[in-house]
């Protein structure tokens, strides 16, 4: 439980026991449980929305406050923190992103009412990711996962982006100015490396709120808050790693599970092959399985050739091929993204079956191409 790949165990569990609710009599009381009203007020003012509102708007925005964390420290004194361990993962996370969009955009051309998808098949799930290379245990060298984390990372700064600029759809100006002020102070108190969470918390909620009611989603407050967090606090703490390791295990083993549980549902028994090859699923999985490998692989061949990157030591191109495979597991971010996209539900399904298929192709092809790898560097 101590490993950080044993949340994409958990989170495997989390989606395979969402699709057997969603297909067995128990389908219309997991349905029913996700539209449930949930009402948080204090005196005249509150939020009220369904459960599956509350995890993706609420307890998401954890989730991103993880990340958000991970890419400051990854920036200050990781992978990202000089240009000879970041340009490899940068220009494979940018194919990576690139050449899925255009994949799925290429098979929905002239189908207006799916073009909104085009990010989908852009994310990587780290925790999945990382979990499908537990399985491999040392087959896998170390300098492997530390790229697939990095290229994971930066992809994640991308979805975030990619969210803030394309699917904020209208803007409240009275409450953003409140979230921006609010955020000044978190500005304020994280300069000045206040070492009690109190402060962060409070304000952190109030940022929420903000930007949760300003029409901006609401989990970007969550990035935002991270980026207040000092590295230490007046008193010396390493506060940004312990607020980060502390963070780790309730998202890796709750939240994330928990939104798996709650997205990843969809009805199989009636689903012919025609619903599969429509071009928005078809899409989607296409763009995580081919899309990624040509991006991963391309933009990484090409910055080698240049000159620009190194491969790291120890690593061949299979092992980078295998990985490209294991980055199209898309799950958490692109269910997340679809979502955003789309309101209607046969299109959310559509938007499921494309996303699991995808993901689940990509992990078997990627777990066989590194177990072939592994045994040629032997």
């Amino acid at each position: 439980m101590k490993e950080e790949s044993a949340g994409g165990i958990v989170l495997m569990i989390a989606a395979a026991a969402a699709l057997i609710v969603a297909n067995s009599g128990l389908a219309g009381w997991y349905a029913g449980l996700l539209q449930t009203p949930v009402a948080v007020t204090i005196g005249g003012g509150g939020v009220e929305k369904s459960a599956l509102l509350w995890i993706n708007d609420g307890l998401m925005a954890l989730f991103f406050l993880l990340v958000g964390l991970e890419v400051k420290r990854e920036a200050l004194t990781g992978q990202l923190s000089s240009w000879k361990q970041s340009s490899l993962p940068l220009f494979a996370a940018l194919g990576g992103m690139v050449l899925p969009a255009l994949v799925f955009t290429s098979i929905n051309w002239g189908q207006s009412e799916n073009m909104a998808g085009w990010a989908i098949p852009a994310a990587t799930d780290i925790a999945f990711a990382l979990g499908i290379l537990a399985l491999l245990g040392k087959r896998v060298p170390v300098a492997l996962k530390a790229l697939l984390l990095a290229i994971a990372v930066i992809d994640d700064i991308g979805a975030i982006v990619i969210i803030a600029l394309f699917y904020t759809p209208g803007v409240e100006t009275g409450m953003l100015i409140a979230a921006a002020i609010v955020f000044a102070l978190l500005l304020l108190i994280g300069r000045a490396r206040v070492g009690s969470r109190l402060p962060y918390i409070l304000l952190g909620v109030a940022l929420w709120y903000f930007v949760l009611k300003s029409g901006v989603h609401a989990t970007l407050a969550g990035v935002a808050l991270a980026m207040t967090i000092p590295v230490t606090s007046r008193g010396g703490e390493k506060m940004l790693e312990h607020m980060e390791h502390g963070l780790h295990p309730w998202v890796a083993f709750l939240v994330v599970p928990i939104f798996a549980f709650a997205n990843a549902g969809v009805g199989l028994l009636d689903v012919e092959m025609a619903a599969l090859i429509a071009p928005l699923p078809l899409g989607i999985a296409l763009g995580l399985i081919v899309g990624k490998q040509l991006g991963i692989v391309g933009f990484a061949w090409i910055a080698t050739r240049l000159g620009i990157a190194n491969l790291p030591q120890g690593i061949s191109w299979a092992q980078i091929w295998g990985l490209s495979l294991i980055a199209g597991i898309g799950f958490t971010m692109s269910l997340f993204i679809g979502n955003l996209a789309f309101a209607s539900p046969e299109q959310i399904a559509a938007v499921k079956l494309g996303v699991l298929s995808g993901s689940l192709v990509s992990a078997v092809a990627g777990i066989a191409i590194l177990r072939s790898a592994s045994k040629a560097t032997k």
